[in-house]
């Protein structure tokens, strides 16, 4: 492990007027994605909208990585070019998910355990040769009666410091994925309390599993009223209870925290964070990792039809750009009508 690249790394993936793209759709959700415009999800038409993404003009300017998955770290350019090495040489810096997802948790009704550990040292270093110099793991904790346990929190949070561990292990830093989910009508009161736990617990095994935060990113879902809740909080409640979250819980050494979308529209998702960045001095980067609240605009002005090609850019230029703006505070829902 290179404790000064891993740092360097970490660092560049979380600077000023950049954030992540999560362009890594699993095969069934990118079929989902694509039933909305009515397209088949075939191989060429994944390639070929994943490459709409990352050449958009100007998206290297907001972009600073691209957490990619298996087939498309294997894919080129319409010119021959692989995807990572095209990246790299835009300055954005190549990743790739490597958790195979959320499975039942056996004995606990209503909650999973991410699986993905078995032979992931070996994949991590074939990720590595093939570009990669991040990785992810998401883990999902969702809000119900009775539920999240104790028991699914911790195994969730072991096997996330496990995954980091083996990522630092080659030179790959980790992204650091909790999710609380928002779906259901649970309080923003009752997600920062979830919050508050999940995330204690993963600091107190990534501690355990002798993780160096300072070479590692920080994946979280914003502190939010569930989707069904009666009376959902404003802008202002979200930003002000996820910056007290983090404070209690996410230690400084931690170089940024790039926050999962996780239902949000792309308007709310970018607003929230801009807020964030207003609140005052702190001590790590806050920027975003966004899969829909970037693409969501993009696709459908794209709608797989060759000739929106340059349209679907414009729209995934123009997310980037906004949410490049929230990461210093100066976001405002009225540039959302004035973006080029």
């Amino acid at each position: 492990m290179n404790r000064g690249e891993l740092s360097r790394i970490a660092s560049a993936m979380v600077v000023k007027n950049k954030g992540i793209l999560a362009a890594d759709e699993s095969s069934g959700t990118i079929a989902k994605r694509f039933n909305s415009i009515k397209l088949d999800s075939t191989e060429e038409a994944r390639r070929s909208y994943r490459e709409m993404l990352f050449t958009a003009p100007g998206v290297a300017n907001h972009i600073s990585g691209v957490i990619l998955y298996d087939e498309t770290i294997r894919q080129k350019t319409q010119s021959g070019v692989p995807f990572p090495e095209y990246l790299a040489r835009q300055g954005i810096i190549p990743g790739i998910k490597v958790d195979v997802g959320a499975k039942p948790l056996a004995g606990f009704n209503g909650e999973t355990i991410t699986e993905g550990l078995d032979g992931l040292r070996e994949r991590l270093i074939e990720y590595y040769k093939l570009g990669a110099r991040f990785a992810k793991w998401r883990a999902v904790i969702d809000i119900a009666e009775g539920i999240p346990s104790s028991f699914a929190t911790e195994a969730n949070a072991h096997a996330l410091a496990r995954y980091a561990a083996l990522c630092q292990e080659q030179g790959i830093v980790p992204i650091v994925e909790p999710e609380v989910l928002m779906d259901g009508g649970h309080s923003i009161e009752r997600c920062e309390e979830v919050t508050s736990g999940v995330l204690q617990a993963v600091f107190n095994q990534l501690f355990e599993h002798r993780i160096l935060l300072e070479g590692m990113v920080l994946k979280p879902n914003m502190v939010i009223s569930g989707k069904k809740a009666a009376n959902r909080a404003s802008p202002e409640q979200v930003a002000e209870a996820t910056v007290r979250c983090l404070k209690r819980h996410v230690p400084p050494a931690v170089p940024g925290i790039a926050f999962l979308s996780g239902g949000q529209s792309s308007e709310e998702a970018t607003l929230h964070l801009s807020l964030m960045n207003k609140s005052g001095p702190l001590p790590w980067a806050l920027t975003f990792s966004y899969g829909r609240a970037l693409q969501d605009t993009a696709l459908k002005a794209w709608g797989g039809k060759q000739a929106n090609f340059g349209a679907g850019q414009k729209e995934m230029s123009k997310r980037a750009k906004l949410n490049g703006l929230a990461t210093t505070g100066s976001y405002s829902s009225n540039m959302e009508s004035q973006a080029a």
